[in-house]
């Protein structure tokens, strides 16, 4: 368990609880329905241990409540994050890029690379890997990784008309993935989406459950 410092300033004063690291970020992110001040207690200066009074808690929270209050610093504050948080993070993400990209791609003659080589073009082409989705950030990260390596995805070629109803929540889906697109006169989109074959079925499954199984698709034959 680590703890880290969450910090909100309000109605011109600073507020500070100490946390757990782990469960504060995962309540922050909807992932955790409760989130506790682990001494109990909001500082005005948690350095100095000094304690933030009532007066000021009611007047800034509408409350004097710990937990009620250590919600809401979490929540609308600040997260204080451990650099030792932010490299596992970045190893992590580092580590489901290269599992992806081993699964989906080949190089030039068609046979697939190993982990460790994938990982270690990745870094030496500098490719920033952004904490998005995989499938939202592959296009460029398979351009820097092409500068080093001859590697092309495997993908599957898809032809999906969309019923205009759906095509706002639709759109979010396959415009990563768009090669072409064509608005009809009923104001349903046709779209071919290129997808890395990998997580066709994951596409398929997002894109039936935003259009309720109402788009059509086909794939298409290269």
């Amino acid at each position: 368990m680590t703890n880290t410092l969450a910090r909100i300033k309000k109605a011109g004063k600073n507020f500070e609880i100490i946390v757990d690291l782990d469960n504060a970020l995962k309540f922050k992110k909807g992932l955790s329905t409760s989130v506790e001040a682990e001494a109990g207690k909001i500082f005005s200066d948690s350095k100095r241990g000094l304690a933030a009074s009532n007066a000021d808690l009611t007047a800034a929270f509408g409350t004097n409540d710990v937990n009620e209050i250590a919600q809401g610093i979490v929540k609308k504050g600040e997260v204080l994050v451990t650099q030792e948080h932010r490299d596992e993070e970045r190893d992590k993400k580092m580590k489901q890029v290269v599992d992806f990209i081993v699964t989906n791609s080949v190089d030039q003659n068609g046979r697939p690379y190993t982990p460790s080589k994938i990982k270690s073009s990745l870094e030496e082409a500098h490719v920033n890997i952004k904490n998005v989705p995989i499938e939202n950030q592959i296009k460029e990260i398979m351009a820097e990784l092409s500068k080093i390596i001859p590697i092309k995805l495997e993908t599957k070629k898809v032809k999906i008309t969309i019923p205009a109803i759906h095509t706002a929540k639709a759109y979010g889906i396959i415009s990563s993935h768009k090669e072409n697109e064509k608005w009809l006169n009923d104001g349903s989109l046709e779209v071919v989406v290129s997808v890395p074959a990998g997580i066709l079925i994951d596409f398929y499954d997002k894109l039936n459950g935003v259009t309720h199984g109402s788009a059509l698709t086909e794939e298409v034959m290269e």
